[in-house]
């Protein structure tokens, strides 16, 4: 069994931290999630959200891992997550659900809003093969070698959806926040004179609608 315990600190309030991290499917670093999809979502009695997610993760075998014992390397994992806009925190537990005995992979992330308004994230994630074979401790080596990997690119990808949005001007479209009044107004003069433009600028928001929807052939 292995552990991963790590902290990072981000300059930017909880709000947006945590808004960045639920936006966080798809980005270039997570080339290797397939899908991820909301199977439900409801509001407690003391006003937290809870989501369940399901997500469809691919990975790579390596070369010393026994041929004809898995078909594909993909994997379903669920994700389940809590957000308090009131105490300004965010929990969230994943898991995967098929190869268990091979390796299990539970990971646990917080987000929490610091005195100075910064925000603290806190992941810790425990490793466990029970393939055996005497393989034991080299899928759990692997995986741990993995999982740093998979952490270091889930921060990327936050801190890509970070400058995304605050590029776009959606720093108002936080948790808990009122949709900004310029999403609900009309197009004015000058936006319709950007839509007649032939070669319109390509913004980061752009591109991020261009990873949700890719153009058409």
């Amino acid at each position: 069994m292995k552990f991963f315990s790590q902290s990072f600190l981000y300059d930017d309030p909880w709000s947006i931290v945590s808004l960045a991290y639920f936006l966080r499917y798809p980005n270039p670093y997570a080339s290797h999630v397939i899908s991820c999809d909301v199977i439900s979502r409801a509001q407690t009695p003391s006003g937290t959200l809870v989501t369940t997610r399901l997500i469809l993760k691919r990975g790579n075998l390596p070369r010393w891992f026994p041929k004809g014992i898995m078909q594909r390397a993909e994997s379903w994992v669920i994700e389940e997550s809590e957000v308090d806009p009131y105490g300004k925190v965010v929990k969230c537990s994943t898991r995967n659900l098929d190869h268990v005995k091979v390796m299990q992979v539970e990971e646990s992330v917080s987000f929490r809003q610091t005195p100075g308004g910064q925000t603290l994230q806190h992941t810790e994630a425990r490793i466990v093969s029970g393939f055996g074979w005497g393989l034991t401790k080299r899928i759990e080596n692997h995986g741990l070698s993995r999982f740093k990997a998979n952490v270091q690119r889930s921060r990327e990808g936050v801190s890509l959806m970070l400058n995304l949005i605050r590029q776009s001007r959606l720093q108002p479209m936080t948790l808990g926040a009122d949709v900004p009044s310029l999403m609900m107004s009309p197009p004015s003069d000058h936006m319709h004179q950007e839509q007649r433009d032939d070669h319109p600028k390509r913004t980061a928001w752009t591109k991020f609608r261009s990873w949700l929807q890719p153009p058409s052939t």
